[in-house]
């Protein structure tokens, strides 16, 4: 819907009336009954192709090459659900739209212990399943920030098995997250649903800290993230992390100066990387409410479509 203001004020100049149909104009007697005189010259539409865009946008090629890499969600789960809930929601957004595309899920294997769920296991049937050497599979941490770990797990995985496969990541994403975080602290209560229309909606929080895990630099991941939230939701937003530095109770008595009495927690995760209860923890350690993971999120599918997309390009592209 646009606004009253997004229009001209005032009305445009009536113009002179033309071949209406209670005012016929004469036809020219010179000219063939075949072709009639209209009063404007009508411009004829152009083929043109339209590239999707907005939340509808399909990132991943609408027609992908035959035998093409699987798309191949990798969790560091800390349990053993990690393939259900998020994890399958996402795998389940991905195959309906893209219903060529070969989508897997495995967990990241801990100790190398056998597997069947497990990375090396679905790394060694997707390459089974395509030509000796071609790409298999395309993995996809199922991360919003930087994890050395899981990094580590994968190329250790691939070198394991033996595979032709590549590894694209969902990182440097920082609007996209920052709107996915605003709509789960607005499910939640926690902020306003539609900051720039200013809708009078009591929330119950004066500044938010954006929890993550994964260690420094997913820390500073988030930090970059952590201000566009600010900006979004004109409040103050400070980064944390549940394994290192800066804590949660950091971030709390640094917001606790700024003159901020009511926390919020937004969980900057997917949902199988992080351990629920030490988030609820966290929380309750500060007296602070909290919102859901970003779990299925829209945004987080359009990352994980970008991050196998490209990968695609860049195999498909020529060496030069």
């Amino acid at each position: 819907m646009s606004e009253a203001s997004d229009f001209p004020v005032g009305l445009p100049a009536r113009r002179p009336a033309r071949d209406t149909s209670l005012q016929p104009q004469p036809q020219p007697q010179s000219e063939p009954e075949s072709a009639p005189v209209t009063a404007f010259p009508v411009r004829q539409p152009h083929a043109r192709l339209v590239q999707p865009g907005g939340r509808h946008r399909r990132p991943v090629p609408a027609s992908l090459p035959e035998g093409a890499p699987a798309l191949l969600l990798a969790v560091p789960s800390v349990g053993d659900d990690g393939l259900t809930g998020a994890t399958a929601e996402i795998a389940t957004v991905l195959r309906v739209d893209n219903p060529a595309l070969d989508v897997r899920t495995a967990r990241i294997d801990q100790g190398g212990r056998s597997d069947p769920a497990g990375i090396r296991a679905v790394l060694a049937d997707a390459a089974a399943r395509r030509p000796a050497g071609a790409p298999s599979a395309v993995i996809i941490p199922q991360l919003v920030t930087p994890y050395p770990e899981t990094s580590r797990a994968l190329r250790e995985a691939i070198a394991a098995t033996g595979v032709n496969a590549r590894v694209g990541e969902v990182f440097n994403t920082n609007a996209l997250l920052a709107e996915a975080l605003h709509h789960r602290l607005a499910d939640a209560g926690l902020a306003r649903a539609d900051r720039v229309r200013m809708f009078s909606i009591t929330t119950s929080a004066d500044g938010i800290i954006l929890v993550t895990v994964g260690g420094e630099e997913a820390v500073g991941t988030a930090s970059v993230t952590a201000v566009l939230l600010a900006a979004r939701l004109a409040l103050p937003v400070l980064a944390a992390s549940l394994d290192t530095k800066p804590s949660v109770e950091e971030a709390a008595a640094r917001l606790d100066d700024m003159g901020v009495n009511r926390i919020a927690l937004a969980p900057c995760v997917i949902g199988p990387e992080a351990d629920p209860a030490a988030i609820d923890m966290a929380a309750a350690a500060v007296g602070a409410k909290c919102a859901a993971p970003l779990g299925a999120h829209g945004n987080v599918i359009k990352l994980i479509s970008l991050a196998y997309g490209q990968v695609l390009s860049q195999l498909e592209t020529p060496a030069t």
